[in-house]
């Protein structure tokens, strides 16, 4: 008994009917559009190159709407997937201080401070975002660990911590800065300080 199996369909094969198909279509519209109008001239009949134009035209307006469908798609769902992503990036940066014992939650704030005074608020933030992993960590509430994603850092708080609204805006707007194209102003390096303080000053 053969043991080969020959491929059915493909999606190249696919395309080039639908293709086909649409372009059968636009034929049948155009002609039942030309005998729909026999008054307006018994020998009148749309020119090859106005029916491939409109053929043309009919592919570039849908390639535009698939575009923009994809485009709105993207808008709507692309936190989710850089939240399903992050399992990367945002577990290096806890990993990055289990491993360098001398970043203190002193010196991240250090740190912080003089990348604010440089205009770096992106880093700023990211190292106040540091020192409250730290401080997680040396308070025992929420050990490092490598694997561990903000989503699951938040998690953990909203089941052992209130209020975690402070919280909620510093790794969200880690989240930000390490996944999103938005600028990181001065605002939000205020709001991450304010937010540091109510964890550390309850």
């Amino acid at each position: 008994m053969p043991t080969d199996t020959f491929e059915k369909t493909s999606w190249s094969w696919e395309v080039s009917q639908f293709q086909q198909q649409i372009g059968e279509w636009i034929e049948y519209q155009f002609e039942r559009f030309q005998n729909s109008l026999p008054s307006l001239s018994p020998g009148w009949k749309i020119s090859p190159w106005l029916s491939s134009l409109l053929t043309f035209l009919f592919w570039l307006i849908l390639a535009v709407f698939v575009a923009f469908v994809l485009w709105r798609l993207w808008l709507e769902f692309s936190p989710y997937i850089y939240s399903w992503l992050s399992g990367g990036k945002t577990s290096l940066d806890a990993a990055a201080i289990n491993r360098a014992n001398d970043l203190s939650v002193a010196l991240l704030l250090e740190r912080s401070q003089q990348f604010y005074r440089q205009g770096n608020y992106r880093e700023a933030c990211r190292c106040l975002y540091l020192a409250i992993l730290q401080h997680l960590h040396d308070t025992k509430l929420v050990p490092h660990k490598f694997s561990r994603t903000d989503g699951e850092y938040l998690q953990l708080l909203r089941s052992t911590v209130t209020p975690v609204q402070p919280y909620e805006t510093l790794i969200t707007t880690h989240e930000q800065l390490c996944f999103g194209n938005a600028e990181i102003l001065p605002e939000n390096y205020q709001q991450c300080q304010q937010a540091y303080q109510e964890i550390i000053n309850p």
